[in-house]
């Protein structure tokens, strides 16, 4: 980075990319509309939440003297509880994100990365921290974690066909999205899940495909390559694999589901050619579900 026109030439790349998502987040997030923010509750941080009037059996050293000075009752100094104010995301970046079936469908990844910065301003407006799981990126709030989150979902892909979920880096009792396809090997998925079930940690896994991957529309002589090019299948009798294709694909999402509940985490499957704004909200209220 010491390079000027290496610089420049990162920081123009990374300008054109950054506008666009934090807009189209903003923009998916505005639809949501919120009443007032129930995640916030007391617990053991140094940051201030509130002050309430002291119940019977509270103990005296938990009331604040200089604010019950000031009236005829007791306070007790509140503080929030942290490990319920942390939100860990993970966006699957392998190439088989890129996939999309139809020119006015987005892929999979664009739409992952949108709905996972639209969930971080709707938490980030509720004050609750937004981070990356496995990254550098570690829960904060405000405008410039937006910029640190949209310049993660700005690189390029990793170059795997199919990604693996991060549970590094997640404090215990916090909370987790993972967005992915879930099209590769499902152990990673387990492994992850299993980490973080023995840290407390609980969330949601929202499985993002295209309508072309749950329909299988194909027929006839057809060519099949992994998006990283990697895996390559050619049959004269496309139609003849829709139902093997289509029951082991609903025997995937039947796994997702039953490993979700098993470790209290959310499983629900969006597609690409529907709005954004029913899984952002499915998200949203998969979280308060889990905190």
């Amino acid at each position: 980075m010491s390079d000027p026109a290496l610089l420049r030439s990162r920081a123009e790349g990374l300008a054109q990319a950054l506008p666009p998502l934090l807009a189209d987040a903003e923009h998916l997030a505005q639809a949501v509309i919120l009443g007032e923010h129930g995640r916030r509750r007391a617990g053991m941080s140094d940051e201030f939440w509130q002050y309430r009037p002291a119940h019977a059996g509270d103990e005296a050293r938990m009331i604040d003297w200089r604010r019950s000075a000031r009236s005829d009752a007791h306070f007790v100094r509140e503080k929030e509880w942290q490990a319920a104010q942390s939100v860990l995301l993970w966006v699957d970046d392998a190439a088989s994100m890129d996939f999309s079936g139809a020119p006015d469908h987005p892929t999979k990844a664009d739409r992952a990365r949108v709905l996972a910065m639209a969930v971080a301003v709707l938490l980030m407006r509720g004050g609750e921290r937004v981070g990356l799981s496995g990254t550098g990126v570690p829960p904060r709030r405000g405008p410039l974690q937006l910029l640190r989150l949209a310049e993660a979902f700005s690189t390029a892909p990793t170059g795997a066909d199919y990604g693996a979920p991060e549970a590094r880096g997640m404090a215990p009792h916090s909370r987790a999205v993972f967005l992915s396809d879930f099209l590769g090997d499902l152990a990673p998925v387990e492994a992850a899940l299993a980490k973080a079930a023995d840290r407390g940690v609980k969330g949601a896994l929202c499985q993002v495909l295209d309508p072309a991957e749950e329909a299988f529309p194909y027929d006839g002589r057809t060519v099949f390559e992994s998006m990283g090019g990697t895996l390559r299948h050619e049959t004269l009798k496309a139609g003849d694999l829709r139902a093997r294709y289509l029951d082991r694909l609903a025997t995937r999402k039947a796994r997702l589901a039953d490993l979700a509940r098993a470790t209290g985490w959310h499983y629900s499957t969006h597609h690409t050619g529907e709005g954004a704004q029913g899984a952002l909200l499915w998200l949203y209220r998969a979280l308060e579900r889990v905190r």
